[in-house]
């Protein structure tokens, strides 16, 4: 296939990984991310999206020879968007460059052209440094935003699909090995972005693909079962019907299924039942005991399995807990796959949650519209199942003591005499600027404490990160010593309020 050279500027389609090609614009990286070693490659801005990636130079064309060839080929409502944006910039960057000759016609005359710009050759490893991306970008640009960490996909050739676009590329999959080398591991992100090969078998990240969010979703044809209807659980189904899947729900308390009956969602009697009813089964309920009951106990999801039906379990529970739940659903057939979120109830409700999943890859992959579904990213861990409880209780563990911290912070600055809300908006002007912080002082600072995730809930989670530790004979004094706090938090009977009541362990 002929080279396609391109430069800084250039309008292009960019192809990731197996999904269709989208409109972009190639642009100057940050000055601190490094260019993929390997294969050429150029950093792509796409339109009608937030997202950037470096993208192989056979998985570039040119924007305008192709546009009809793809226009007719993608239908999606999301990918018309990102067309419409495209032809947005171009009005405006004519109108600029109109205005622009005609001043420069009448007070340049006779100066020289200007010098063409650098054309990237494909052995230019520096062509993206030192770039005056100012100068090359305008305000009509797509809106630039945060790098997204994507890798260009292995493809063995460039084809363009034929087929009519069903996913428009914002949703994230990560592959994950956990064979990278320690050394690695310490490096920041944006240092280990590459291009992977299909034979690299020991890197953080080996393929990364987008897909849609919330947008024209093409619901998995398979019956899925959800049981567990708490605080992430009601957002989740939510918006799997939202997004046309057909769901059956189960519930302990069974008053909480009948609005989502009357969303289109079918009910189900029993955990049993509504295995046997499905094909994929999800299941986010409180605790290692609850999860163990869902699946061991009477009229549970073992009496249901069937070689070949799927079980994903979503509660955020101990290793030990996947390992003997995977073990007894693949003695029976089943398939099994674990998927704990990482968010809250506003995040489930808007669809944000992070997945990180572990086990069965096909399930991982039969799954994929519904993690669109309810997520904003999705990461499946390589390994044995209960990869995903260990990272998913470490994240917890961070956060958990992250939010105890805040509260001591908030609580001495008052001890003190010093203003809080001065405190928070330091803070929020700081480098631990976050939504997460904002949102919790500012509800700390109106008294709010209602649930968005239970402060029962981070407690157990510290509690088994704690236990996680001890295991390997690894030290936790800070999951510690925050995990007292929350404690005492419970026995002030925060148990049911927000992780951020954690506060009122300080003023008590």
């Amino acid at each position: 296939m002929a080279t396609v050279h391109l430069r800084i500027g250039d309008l292009v389609w960019g192809k990731l990984g197996r999904y269709p090609p989208w409109p972009g614009k190639i642009v100057s990286p940050p000055k601190d991310l490094k260019k993929p070693r390997g294969k050429k490659c150029f950093f792509v801005k796409f339109f009608g999206t937030e997202d950037h990636a470096w993208i192989k130079v056979e998985q570039l064309k040119p924007y305008h020879p192709h546009k009809e060839e793809m226009i007719k080929i993608n239908k999606g409502k999301r990918f018309q968007q990102a067309v419409d944006a495209v032809e947005e910039y171009l009005k405006k960057a004519k109108g600029k460059d109109q205005a622009h000759s005609d001043d420069k016609s009448k007070s340049d005359k006779g100066r020289k052209a200007a010098k063409p710009m650098k054309i990237i050759e494909e052995d230019d490893e520096d062509a993206f440094k030192g770039g005056s991306s100012d100068k090359e970008q305008t305000d009509s640009d797509p809106e630039p935003s945060s790098v997204r960490r994507l890798v260009a996909g292995t493809v063995s050739g460039f084809k363009w699909e034929s087929s009519p676009v069903k996913d428009d590329p914002h949703f994230h999959h990560f592959l994950l090995s956990q064979s990278e080398k320690p050394a690695s591991s310490m490096e920041p992100i944006t240092k280990r972005l590459k291009i992977i090969e299909e034979d690299t078998r020991s890197t953080s990240i080996q393929a990364a693909d987008s897909t849609a969010i919330n947008g024209s979703i093409t619901p998995t044809d398979k019956r899925i079962g959800f049981l567990g209807l708490g605080l992430m659980g009601s957002g989740v189904v939510s918006n799997l019907l939202k997004m046309g899947h057909v769901v059956t729900v189960w519930n302990r308390t069974a008053e909480k299924c009948d609005l989502f009956i009357q969303e289109g969602a079918r009910l189900g009697r029993t955990p049993a039942e509504v295995v046997s009813m499905c094909d994929i089964t999800f299941s986010c309920v409180s605790d290692p005991k609850a999860a163990r009951d869902l699946v061991l106990g009477p009229s549970g999801v073992l009496q249901g399995i069937r070689p070949g039906k799927c079980y994903v379990e979503m509660s955020t529970v101990d290793p030990e807990t996947i390992m003997e739940l995977a073990q007894v659903i693949t003695s029976r057939g089943g398939r099994f796959l674990e998927a704990p979120v990482s968010g809250s109830q506003q995040l489930s409700n808007d669809g944000m949650l992070v997945i990180v999943a572990a086990g069965d890859r096909s399930v991982y992959e039969d799954c994929s519209s519904c993690f669109q579904a309810m997520g904003k990213t999705s990461f499946f861990i390589a390994g044995e199942a209960g990869n995903a409880a260990r990272m998913m209780l470490i994240i917890n563990m961070v956060q958990g003591s992250f939010m105890a911290t805040i509260a001591e912070g908030l609580t001495l600055a008052q001890a003190t005499g010093q203003s809080q809300q001065t405190f928070l908006d330091i803070l929020c002007h700081g480098q631990m600027a976050s939504t997460f912080v904002d949102q919790k002082c500012q509800n700390i600072l109106q008294g709010n404490f209602k649930p968005d995730y239970y402060l029962k809930h981070i407690q157990k989670d510290l509690r088994l990160a704690i236990s996680m530790g001890d295991s390997v004979n690894h030290p936790t004094p800070m999951a510690a010593a925050a995990n007292e706090v929350y404690k005492r938090a419970k026995a002030l009977d925060q148990s049911d309020n927000d992780m951020s009541a954690v506060y009122r362990a300080y003023i008590h």
